[in-house]
């Protein structure tokens, strides 16, 4: 599978008296620096070694017009770098010269491939599509420590991406060198006779803080892709049909509960990877029997509000490439949610809660198969296709908690006018095999469609329009939309709004829409400005992720960016925030806003805070389906700082704390943690997450039929703790052998007294909205506390081949001392808590066809 093109960073100079000429960044740099370069073709491939002796590199065009982009835009860099570019008809080569007159401060430090450490790093770029919108970044440091990287949007970065790519460094008398083999069967370009990449390389001097590149990057302009130079002039490098096989097998041992006691179960199970070019530019990616046990589990929590947890996606399979599938219909500070959300494929059983035991279910669906079609053709539409499909899970073969499945989503974007405006579609589609054990609980099918748009304009380009619609459609029996039309996600049973409960709905659907305005570049100013609206039968949580339907606002960020260094900051961000929030009927549900800043000072500390507050407004999700309850103004403060990463010690705190209620409810937060590094090969770090939380109205249970004049929508006030500790340890022995530890104990416990019902939901005085409930006595308090932890060492013992020693262990309690939190003595009976431990063994190998 291996085509490669070769990309070279190289500074001659060789006398030792010239050395500290040689690595000041010459005052013609910013007349010298071409944006086009020629390539050349490697009549011999140059040994990947880390040095500049081949004959290729003799005869290649020098690149030296190096521009230093941060801390300062446009300036001299403070050290000169110069760049190579050569290739034949497999691989595109680079070699790189870092000129350093002090060998001896270049930071190389040891991780695990795709950790960023604070080392020096060179990275190459390139967009081999020369569309101005993608592009494959892959980085090296004086380690050797490999990253890689898929660009998408023009500025959006998926670092889940792999590639099968060399690369060799050495550090001489001049400073250092680092070479790159990149094969062109990693990289998507359109069938022709002589292509045009765009291409840059950027270098980052880490005791500096400071980066330079070559062509400038602004960091002040918007996108990343769209500032790429080009190397022009690559012929003869034919088609670009890959095959990659990555066979792998799996041995484990687990010990579970069963009943009343543990036994252990042991399993061996084999699967494939299989990535295959369909042609130059699209590739099909699949598996079979795939097997995630060497990824990091999820943090615990206990989740007591009326919306579902979110977590991360950590598979690699869904997280590589996925970026043309992003749809986003919800934003909350940088997380975006729409109708595809990975996680639903292989999700835990969803009516485990009719089985009489329920250590006995399963964790996770087994995820029979998988496949996805992406990349982009020479039209400048990008295509993605997903389909997989997950297996039955049952107790004892004869329950079903979770039936058959089929998930599909496919999307489409297509450029226009070079990538500055375009549109796009998605479509999803999720079916279930039901039975009778399953049928009254889930939808038989769900299906979403939508449009979306964008438009850039104005000076330079900085501003763009965007925006989209997307409906929504799910069936099933009566009492299963029943659920729908009941769960947090609607609510259709609150008794004050003009939304009608319907016992006898077999479907449900709804709509999305958005548009927005927004400035990315351009002087010190960004804006962002848009309008949604969420009708109330609004559904995509089959394959997608979404809170809440029944909602429409407004919201408006501005902020001023320095990004020059002045008096005491290297960077400035100073954002202001504020949002408007309703149901479709137009009753307030929200009315707030924040001022906030983030910067990094001279001495390379970090800092942010800020402050805000909501004015009195609704709240729909509070009494579980009972009437909207009216909250009174609230304020909130965060702040949080950070050492200098280049520091053997790197401290970090955070505190956050909000108070509402006229004062009965209150949350803190702190947050120190610290950060170690005793030698380039070993890095650890502990953390502490303490959260006092005091809810005078926290929802415990609604007693009466629902909707109902005489039901009775109970909260109490809630006294909460809860402690977290996070550690890590890594210990490298080289870029390609590794030890990785997580370990996180977490316990929290709460108490609850004040047991009351809603009174007067809409009363603006606080104590006029409830009465007491349960003749003096009060609902029972929870002890909750888990331990989850991950030990993995990971072996590449060839290129793209990978073995994996994993021992997982997690530890669960609950039924102790409920209504109670006490540090030492609940960590010391989580501790004494049954373990359930996992071994297992991945071997996985890599082959190109």
């Amino acid at each position: 599978m291996r085509r490669v093109l070769f990309v070279t960073f190289m500074a001659a100079g060789a006398a030792a008296d010239a050395q500290q000429l040689a690595a000041k960044s010459p005052a013609t740099a910013r007349a010298v620096a071409p944006f086009v370069t020629e390539a050349v073709r490697a009549a011999t491939a140059p040994v990947i070694d880390g040095r500049d002796r081949d004959e290729v590199w003799a005869k290649a065009q020098v690149l030296d017009g190096f521009r230093q982009f941060d801390p300062v835009e446009d300036a001299d860099p403070t050290l000169r770098t110069e760049a190579r570019f050569a290739y034949d008809e497999k691989n595109l080569y680079v070699l790189v010269r870092a000129f350093d007159p002090h060998p001896d401060s270049i930071m190389a430090l040891l991780s695990r491939r795709d950790e960023r450490t604070q080392s020096d790093y060179i990275r190459v770029m390139i967009d081999s599509y020369h569309d101005r919108r993608t592009g494959y970044q892959f980085i090296v440091n004086p380690a050797g420590v490999q990253r890689d990287i898929y660009l998408y949007n023009d500025g959006e970065q998926d670092e889940t991406w792999n590639a099968v790519w060399d690369a060799r460094t050495a550090i001489d008398s001049l400073g250092w060198i680092a070479e790159f083999r990149i094969p062109l069967s990693q990289l998507r370009f359109a069938p022709r006779d002589e292509h045009t990449f765009g291409v840059g390389v950027q270098r980052e001097v880490a005791r500096l803080n400071e980066r330079s590149s070559w062509p400038l990057y602004r960091r002040t302009a918007f996108g990343i892709a769209s500032q790429l130079g080009e190397i022009r002039g690559i012929r003869g490098i034919g088609g670009n049909r890959r095959v990659e096989l990555m066979p792998y097998s799996v041995q484990s041992n687990e010990s579970r509960a069963r009943g009343a006691g543990w036994g252990r179960t042991q399993r061996s199970t084999v699967g494939a990877d299989l990535k295959l070019g369909i042609s130059s530019n699209l590739t099909l990616d699949a598996t079979i029997n795939p097997d995630f046990g060497q990824v990091e589990a999820d943090p615990a929590v206990l989740n007591l509000g009326a919306f579902e947890q979110f977590f991360e996606e950590r598979r690699p399979f869904f997280l590589e490439g996925t970026g043309i599938f992003s749809f986003a219909i919800d934003c909350n500070d940088g997380q975006c949610t729409g109708p595809f959300y990975s996680r639903r494929v292989g999700r835990a059983p969803q009516t485990g809660f009719v089985s009489p035991d329920p250590h006995a279910v399963p964790t996770s669906s087994t995820i029979l198969g998988a496949a996805k079609l992406t990349g982009r053709l020479s039209n400048g539409m990008s295509i993605g296709v997903m389909n997989a499909m997950t297996g039955r899970e049952a107790v004892a073969d004869s329950l079903t908690v979770e039936p058959r499945a089929n998930y599909f989503v496919a999307r489409m974007q297509q450029d226009l006018r070079g990538g500055r405006s375009g549109f796009g579609a998605i479509v999803s589609a999720t079916n279930r095999s039901l039975d009778a054990q399953t049928r009254d609980f889930l939808r038989r099918d769900a299906y979403t469609a939508g449009i979306d748009f964008r438009h850039r304009f104005g000076p330079g380009d900085n501003l763009q329009v965007s925006g989209h619609v997307l409906g929504s459609a799910v069936h099933g029996s009566e009492p299963a939309i029943a659920r729908t039309q009941r769960s947090g996600v609607h609510f259709y049973q609150r008794p004050d709004d003009d939304i009608a409960f319907d016992s006898t709905r077999t479907s449900l659907g709804g709509l999305s829409s958005g548009i927005g305005i927004n400035k990315s570049g351009g002087g010190i100013t960004r804006f962002h400005t848009g309008l949604w609206y969420k009708s109330p039968g609004l559904e995509v949580n089959d394959l997608g992720y979404m809170q809440s339907a029944n909602s429409m606002g407004h919201s408006l960020w501005f902020a001023l960016v320095f990004q020059q260094p002045r008096a005491f900051y290297r960077r400035l961000q100073v954002n202001f925030n504020q949002w408007n929030s309703f149901f479709t009927d137009g009753l307030s549900t929200g009315r707030g806003g924040n001022i906030n800043l983030n910067g990094q000072l001279k001495n390379m500390w970090f800092f942010y805070g800020g402050v805000g507050g909501e004015l009195g407004s609704y709240c729909g999700a509070c009494l579980r389906g009972g009437p909207a309850l009216f909250e009174l103004p609230r304020m909130f403060s965060f702040m949080g700082f950070g050492g200098d990463q280049r520091k053997a010690v790197v401290p970090e705190f955070n505190f956050n704390y909000s108070r509402g209620d006229v004062g009965r409810s209150h949350n803190l937060g702190l947050g120190p943690r610290v950060n170690i590094r005793v030698a380039s090969r070993f890095s650890a770090s502990l953390g502490v997450n303490y959260n006092r939380n005091v809810d005078d109205r926290q929802w415990i249970a609604n007693y009466g039929a629902v909707g109902g004049d005489s039901t009775k929508y109970t909260v109490a006030h809630l006294d909460q703790k809860t402690v977290a500790l996070t550690s890590r340890v890594n210990w490298t022995a080289s870029p390609t052998l590794s030890v990785q530890l997580y370990a996180q104990p977490f316990a929290t416990g709460g108490s609850y007294t004040d047991w009351r019902h809603v009174r007067d939901p809409r009363n603006r005085t606080y104590e006029a909205q409830f009465t007491p409930y349960g003749a003096g006595a009060d609902p029972d308090g929870f002890n909750f506390k888990q331990f989850r932890s991950n030990t993995v060492v990971r072996w590449e013992y060839r290129p793209g081949s990978t073995l994996f020693f994993v021992w997982q262990q997690g530890r669960t309690q609950d039924h102790l001392d409920p209504g109670s939190f006490q540090f030492g003595r609940d960590y010391r009976n989580l501790f004494d808590a049954h373990p359930q431990n996992t071994f297992l063994i991945k071997a996985s190998y890599w082959m190109g066809l």
